[in-house]
């Protein structure tokens, strides 16, 4: 198995229900654009759990008793209601341990078009969430802060899960905390093919087996299509980035000190052929113009047959919102471009970032209260009672593809045995585990790559006899000269 695979599939065996898992973000955990808004509750703390540190804030001692400040942290949206109610036990014992420290609820949710105009307002949570795509972004941008002296502090960084740390460890200092992240992969319902008596393709499949069983399974007279890609906003993008990297291609590279466009290669080319077959093919849907909760909805509605994202959001919306069953439902990685291929999928994450504008104090209240669920008993507790009070409304738990603690924790066995005692608890498979390939987004200027890749897209979906290489030149020239151009590596 590929190096990386092996990692992942590490992580997953400590992550879910099985002794493996499967491969975040739009108001769900994995569109790249947003939280993740998975049905997983982050562990929560008890209120005898002090921050282990002394109080070393890097500038100075702080006591948590005494230490005085008000911090606004990221609050779920109003459609979460189960982590609301975590969110607000969580405040509840992290001021047992802070009583001075005053914590106001944010609903703003992370978006790179208005991280800048908050930040020159001021108006930017202390403590807010973002995902895997904007760690250098915002470190250059000086709209995250240097918490290197914080988490050095920390007694249980070392436990924490380096393949999504290191997303946010720019040239040796760490600007966010890891939450949890995601492979992408392609969630199939099963259900539907077998109702038109379409075979089920092997979790070992191909672009092929994709096409086929698309078109098999597609019924456009009454609006059911065999995939949904998405075709609005950066998911768009996002969605194809995972086809350009199964084929063998990278968004980037970096070379004598610059960062040269490399999309519009072969490889991208063939990928995007794909995309025009998925088309050509009357497979998609006819308002091809889907955002994540759009595309994720339908798969929830059984109006299309698979759909391109981090699992546990379809997955969670299938068994919750569309009335289906476990056995509805197969996980899949994302298909090979041909047999024994990689079955590459894009590797993101959900994390947290501090205000860089925020005081010292702040900064180091908005630190332990982004950490005061971690590695706790009570944590256990309060993830054990969620999955209780799922199973008494006749709901379903899915688990995160890979937690923010490493594979060799022993908290990890400890969440899986809590996992393992549930039936309501989705399973993800073996097999899936061993086929997992991730691969990180780009270092610079992703959300711009997506955006640029995403009006390509449109236009192969809603023209014909697209030029489709004079379209990928484009994008990677608009890419060059516009981002690339004006950054300077050391």
């Amino acid at each position: 198995m590929r190096k990386i695979s092996t990692v992942i599939a590490c992580l997953l065996m400590f992550s879910l229900v099985l002794a493996a898992c499967g491969g975040n973000n739009k108001n769900s955990e994995s569109s790249p654009s947003a939280s993740s808004a998975s049905p997983s509750a982050s562990p929560s703390s008890s209120p005898s759990d002090t921050p282990s540190d002394s109080g070393s804030s890097g500038s100075g001692g702080f006591d948590p008793a005494t230490l005085k400040a008000t911090i606004s942290i990221y609050y779920p949206t109003p459609d979460q209601v189960e982590k609301r109610a975590l969110e607000d036990d969580r405040i509840k014992r992290f001021n047992e341990v802070f009583p001075n420290v005053e914590v106001v609820k944010s609903d703003w949710q992370y978006n790179p078009n208005e991280i800048g105009i908050k930040m020159g307002a001021n108006e930017a949570p202390t403590l807010f969430n973002t995902y895997a795509t904007e760690g250098k972004f915002l470190a250059e941008k000086g709209w995250a802060a240097d918490i290197t002296e914080l988490f050095n502090a920390y007694d249980k960084k070392d436990q924490l899960n380096p393949i999504l740390l290191n997303q946010f460890n720019i040239n040796g200092k760490i600007f966010g905390i890891p939450q949890q992240g995601y492979v992408v992969g392609t969630v199939v319902n099963k259900k539907m093919l077998e109702e038109k008596g379409v075979a089920v393709p092997p979790l070992d499949w191909t672009w092929a087996d994709v096409l086929n069983t698309a078109k098999a399974v597609a019924d456009p007279g009454k609006g059911v299509s065999g995939i949904a890609p998405m075709g609005k906003g950066n998911e768009a993008g996002w969605n194809w980035t995972n086809f350009l990297f199964e084929a063998g291609g990278e968004i980037q590279s970096v070379e004598g000190g610059k960062v040269i466009a490399k999309f519009n290669s072969d490889a991208g080319l063939k990928a995007l052929e794909f995309y025009s077959q998925l088309k050509e093919a009357n497979v998609i849907p006819a308002d091809w113009a889907l955002g994540w909760g759009d595309a994720v909805g339908a798969f929830a509605q059984g109006r299309t047959a698979m759909v391109i994202a981090g699992p546990d959001g379809p997955v969670d919306q299938g068994l919750n919102q569309g009335g289906m069953s476990p056995a509805d439902i197969v996980v899949y990685p994302m298909p090979a471009a041909e047999a024994g291929g990689k079955h590459t999928g894009v590797l993101g994450g959900d994390f947290l970032v501090i205000n860089p504008n925020a005081t010292p104090e702040e900064q180091y209240a908005a630190f332990h209260y982004a950490v005061f669920d971690y590695f706790t008993d009570k944590g256990l507790e309060s993830l054990e009672a969620n999955i209780q009070a799922r199973k008494a409304e006749n709901k379903f738990f899915v688990p995160p593809v890979i937690q923010y603690f490493s594979q060799d924790s022993e908290y990890g066995q400890k969440m899986k045995d809590v996992y393992a005692k549930y039936d309501n608890v989705y399973q993800y498979s073996d097999e899936l585990m061993t086929l997992l390939d991730g691969k990180p987004e780009a270092q610079f200027n992703t959300q711009e790559f997506y955006a640029a890749m995403t009006n390509v897209i449109q236009e192969v979906f809603s023209k014909k006899d697209v030029d489709l290489k004079a379209q990928l030149d484009a994008a990677a020239k608009t890419v060059q000269e516009q981002f690339f151009d004006n950054i300077k590596v050391e």
